[in-house]
């Protein structure tokens, strides 16, 4: 049986964070690891360590903001970052690749401030790009998987507390249609397909918020979400809780999805 194992990590920091990250590599051996706000630009990233780690290592950034990366066991193929279309392309919101025959985009999606500011439109019209690239580079019988933190909690049960965040930038009717035109081209979400009506799973827990993680008083914002063929070889996915328990965490912590006898 062949598997594939593949993480997201939303790291708010590589440099910050490689004293969790680089264990976590070594400790469960995923085939790529997707990472989103790594904050820092091309000649600072610390690729060394995860070539010490026995994984390559893909990136694109920019100082104190952005930046995505990939570590895989296998070198990536067909490398290319950004959204390819009108500028800004983006280019450390989105990098794919293609690892043992499995098209993967790691994405940061803009976070939109506040549902009344320009950027929570910029933030929409992501959306709106996002499924024009896909549209031009994929199809939904393709084995790809989206991952990333994708700044929407599309269900009640994705947040603590719907009644009070309803209205957040990440929690509004118009970023659930947004994600829904996205994720109607032929998306699933994965997670939802092993924890379906579940509530209390999050992968975000907000700093500001005392024993947040203690309390379950998180957000579900990274999303591994994967075209029909290969959600149907999903075995499982999970959030591991650990890397936002460590010493000096991301206030986002790890989702991890297999999938199982691959083309």
């Amino acid at each position: 049986m062949t598997m594939f194992k593949i993480a997201t990590y939303n790291v708010n920091s590589i440099r910050s964070r490689l004293h969790i990250v680089i264990p976590w590599l070594r400790e469960n051996r995923p085939d790529v690891l997707c990472m989103q706000e790594t904050k820092v630009e091309d000649a600072k990233f610390p690729a060394g360590a995860f070539e010490e780690a026995g994984y390559h290592v893909v990136f694109s950034g920019e100082k104190r903001y952005n930046g995505v990366a990939i570590a895989s066991l296998e070198k990536a193929e067909g490398v290319a970052f950004g959204l390819e279309d009108t500028e800004p392309f983006d280019t450390s919101r989105l990098i794919r690749g293609v690892f043992s025959g499995i098209s993967v985009l790691n994405l940061y999606v803009p976070q939109g401030r506040g549902i009344e500011l320009p950027q929570f439109q910029y933030k929409l019209q992501w959306f709106v790009r996002l499924r024009t690239f896909l549209e031009r580079h994929y199809s939904p019988d393709d084995p790809l998987v989206c991952c990333g933190d994708l700044n929407v909690a599309r269900e009640e049960i994705d947040v603590h507390d719907p009644k009070r965040l309803l209205g957040h930038a990440d929690f509004t009717p118009e970023v659930w249609e947004a994600f829904d035109a996205l994720t109607s081209w032929g998306l699933l979400d994965v997670f939802r397909k092993h924890h379906p009506g579940e509530a209390g799973q999050y992968a975000f827990f907000d700093y500001r918020v005392p024993a947040a993680v203690d309390r379950g008083l998180g957000w579900r914002v990274d999303h591994i979400l994967a075209t029909p063929p290969l959600t149907a070889l999903s075995l499982d996915c999970s959030i591991d809780l650990a890397p936002r328990r460590a010493e000096k965490p991301s206030d986002h912590t790890v989702m991890v999805a297999e999938f199982r006898d691959l083309p």
